[in-house]
This record gives C-alpha cells, structure tokens and sequence, in this order.
C-alpha cells in the first residue's frame, strides 16, 4: 500500500538513477567548470539523453510524461551530488510546464522535443532592475507591428543566457479595448538583434551565469507570443509554482550535499579521544538538520503532488511553505558543516565555504522570504495585506 507521504517505487528509482548518473560527475567536475569558466553541457546532455531532462514533458514531444514531482527529484538528486543545475528550474519546468500547458500545437512540436533531450535549453527572463519582485511593475512591453511583434526593455539575474539558444521572456501589451498593459510570454532568440546580454559579477561558484539583458527594438514574428495575448496572468503564474517547488528541491539537494560531507567528516575527524561526531555540540545540529531537511522535502512532494493534480490554489500555498523551508533547512545546514569543519570548512580543499553563497541565494530567489511570509499571512491566515 502506498501513502501519500512515501513516493511510488518509480519515483524512487528514478532518484537513484540519476544520482548514480551525477556521482560519475561529481562536486569535483561541477567546481573546476567553474573556475576554469566551463560548463555543465556534457552533464546536461547526458541527463537529456536518459530521458530525465524531460521527464515532466509529454511523451509525444520526446519527454517522460511525468509530472513536477519527477522534475523535482532529478533537480534535488543532482544538487545532493554537488551538481546543481539552476537551468532544471528554469528550461523543463518553467518554460516546458507554460509552453506544455498554453502552447499551441506547434509551438509545443518547436520547442517541447528540444527542452526535452537538452539541446533546446530555453531561459525565462520575468525580473527587471526597477520591477523586482513586483511583477506587475514590469515594463518591457511588446507592441503589434505589421504581421509580428517589437519588444523593448529591461531584464536582470536571468540565468544561463549564454547556453540557451532562446529565452521566454515576460512582457506587457496593450489591451486594445481598455488601454491598460497586460503581461504577455514571448519565445526570444538570445541571438536576435537588439538583444544584448552581460554578465553580472557573482561571489557563487557556479558554471552557471547570471545576466543583466538589453532589449531594443527587437523584432519577433506573430508566433513568438506564447499562449493568448488576453491570457495574461494565469498563464504566467502557471510557471510560478513549479518555479518554486524547484527552487526548494534545488535547496533541499544543497542542503543533503552539505549534511552528507559534514556528517563523514565528524565520523572520522579525531581531535581528542573519540570522533568528533560523538560530542552533542556537533550531533545535535546535525541531528537538527536532518529533521529540517526532512520536513520541507516532505512539504514538497505535497505542493507537487498537489500541483501534478491540478489544484493551482492549494499547491501555491504548499509550494510557498516548501520553497521558504527548504532555503532555511539549506541556510542551516551548510552553516554547521562548515562549523562541523572547523578551519577546513573555509578553506578552498574541503568546498563548504562557497555553499554559503549558494544557499544563501535561496532565501532570496525566486521568491524573497519576506514574500513568502507575506503570501501566508495574508492567504493562509486571512490577514490583511501590507504591500
């Protein structure tokens, strides 16, 4: 008998199966890309290849055909072997789930295949320097001209820019009948004219880059707009949740990674008598860990389970809850296995001190906390709103 709490065999054997995958690759692989300025693309393919990349995308279009549940263990399995991938939050799930789902039929025979094995890798630009997490200050507006479209504004800490061939970028148009801006999706080649990238200084260790992007004058044809042009924010928001579940299985894989490497080091590390591991002052924060960890991924096959079902609403919620514990319970973690490590744990050898960074980012995108806790307040508790 299966629980709603214990995922299906499937599901767990898709877990070992990619991490055997991204163990042959490893933290050390992940790092020397990053310093060296490679990148990930051959673990990227390769995941493509054994169907994982797209496994929350229709079998028709070469994907799984599972759901955000799937995706999410692929992203967290990858992380807890010290490979997280910021491109599986944004390309399957984002732009494969808002394409997969608003899409028409060829739009979703364009790109779907393409998102599925790899070799489509598509970005998804919504911030801008001004807007930040309000979303309906965005001002990158997309106008009618002739049989196709003209996009101009502004997008900042957009990833992977420089290995995706296209981005779905968020814009506004104008409603013909009452003059007010409506968000609207527009499929963009990150090779068009009068689309410029550059890259933003980051502390992260990581292959993968963000961008602050330029658009001007750049012109798209009629099928560039994803979805309806009244569809508006529905469709939007359709990427939001499954953004968030994986932004917290991306924390809750960083936060496995650190424990796992903490525990080992205070299993072996003998400074007095006994390891280390057999004091309280180091046990018990890692105890502590475990349990946070737990709790959110437990949060987070709820707001996917949820999500795969259908009910946006509820998922919403979950997702919100799942993403903010899963950035906490990382935050944690990687703060004790670095203490854990004493001296080591900042030194470049042992790799924790870059993990500060890297779960740092999760309190903050895609979703701030404060958001978050803004979104329960006033949704979950029913208190007045306060922005």
């Amino acid at each position: 008998m299966t629980h709603a709490f214990i995922e299906s065999e499937e599901r767990q054997e898709l877990r070992k199966a990619v991490a055997s995958l991204a163990a042959k690759y490893g933290r050390d692989y992940f790092v020397a890309q990053a310093r060296s300025g490679g990148k990930t693309t051959d673990l990227w393919l390769d995941i493509g290849r054994h169907g994982y990349l797209g496994i929350n995308i229709a079998e028709e279009y070469g994907g799984g055909g599972g759901g955000i549940g799937d995706i999410a263990a692929v992203c967290e399995e990858l992380a807890a072997q010290g490979c997280p991938l910021l491109l599986m939050v944004v390309s399957p799930a984002i732009c494969g789930t808002i394409i997969g789902r608003y899409g028409t039929p060829e739009q979703k025979q364009r790109w779907l295949p393409g998102l599925a094995d790899g070799t489509g890798t598509m970005a998804f630009a919504i911030t801008e320097p001004d807007a930040g997490t309000n979303s309906h200050n965005i001002t990158t507006t997309a106008r009618r001209d002739g049989d196709g479209w003209v996009l101009n504004g502004r997008k900042i800490w957009i990833s992977g820019i420089d290995e995706a061939p296209n981005v779905l970028v968020v814009a506004r148009t104008e409603d013909s009948r009452t003059g007010r801006l409506k968000p609207c999706l527009f499929v963009v080649p990150t090779d068009a004219p009068g689309f410029e990238a550059n890259p933003i200084p980051m502390e992260i260790v990581s292959p993968e880059k963000q961008f602050q992007v330029f658009i001007d004058d750049v012109r798209l044809p009629d099928d560039a707009l994803v979805g309806e042009e009244d569809g508006g924010l529905v469709q939007l928001f359709a990427g939001l949740n499954p953004e968030r579940i994986m932004a917290a299985a991306f924390s809750l894989g960083l936060a496995r990674f650190a424990l796992e490497k903490a525990t080992a080091y205070a299993k072996q590390r003998t400074v007095f008598q006994a390891p280390i591991g057999s004091h309280q002052a180091i046990a018990h924060p890692l105890a502590q860990s475990h349990i946070e960890i737990e709790l959110a991924r437990l949060m987070n096959q709820k707001a996917a389970a949820l999500c795969d079902a259908g009910d946006d609403l509820a998922a919403g919620e979950a997702a919100n809850m799942a993403k903010y514990a899963a950035a906490e319970a990382a935050c944690a973690a990687v703060d004790r296995a670095v203490q854990t490590h004493g001296g080591n744990g900042i030194s470049q050898e042992y790799g924790m001190a870059g993990l500060l960074v890297a779960t740092r980012a999760g309190r903050i995108a895609p979703v701030s906390r404060e958001m978050i806790l803004n979104f329960v307040a006033m949704h979950s508790l029913g208190l007045p709103k306060s922005y």
